[in-house]
């Protein structure tokens, strides 16, 4: 009896030790392997979660670029044009004699006899500088020459404009006999222009 209890005693202490030993390795599984699995899996959703954000900036960045890149263009294109329309020169002076040789050709063209031409001083308006000259013309007797001359000045491919025009009929009973004065000025670059693009 003795014998067979000590058995059994010896039996359930040996199970016993078997379950901890399986408790054991169970817990050691859950901590070395289970665990840093799931933290991998956690890190790696957290990583895929960051990329899908980073990937979404980058393409509202080349989104931006894109309509950064057409707007800079367009004002490439504008800023080419308005260059186009200024007056040459790199002085007052050489901007108010290519104004003067530009008005010369119109009043060539259209057949009005100027008298005189006189350069007056230039005014600077922020990147920009106005050039103007005063023009006397001899009598003419036809309006419609007259007419042509300050269309063609108002409508050239430059930046013109008359600023001041003063007209003055010889005979009342000959309307058509006009002579007169005009201011005409003309737009280049200015001198904070020229500047900036030193420095760049």
């Amino acid at each position: 009896m003795k014998w067979s209890s000590f058995k059994k005693s010896k039996l359930s202490q040996r199970k016993g030790l078997w379950l901890v030993v399986g408790g054991l390795v169970c817990v050691m599984i859950y901590i070395f392997g289970v665990l840093p699995l799931m933290d991998a899996i956690k890190n790696a959703e957290e990583e895929i979660i960051q990329k899908k954000k980073l990937l979404i900036k980058y393409d509202e960045y080349l989104q931006t670029k894109k309509s950064v890149e057409e707007e800079l263009d367009r004002a490439s294109k504008q800023y080419g044009e308005i260059q186009q329309r200024l007056i040459p020169g790199d002085t007052p002076q050489l901007g108010a004699a290519n104004l003067q040789e530009i008005v010369r050709r119109l009043s060539e063209t259209n057949g009005i006899a100027i008298r005189s031409f006189r350069i007056l001083d230039p005014k600077d308006i922020n990147s920009l500088r106005k050039v103007s000259i005063q023009i006397d013309f001899n009598p003419t007797n036809s309006m419609l020459s007259l007419g042509q001359f300050i269309h063609d000045i108002e409508h050239h491919g430059k930046e013109l404009m008359i600023s001041e025009m003063d007209l003055l009929v010889l005979n009342i009973r000959m309307p058509n006999n006009i002579q007169g004065s005009m201011v005409i000025t003309g737009l280049m670059k200015g001198s904070k222009a020229k500047e900036k693009g030193k420095e760049g």
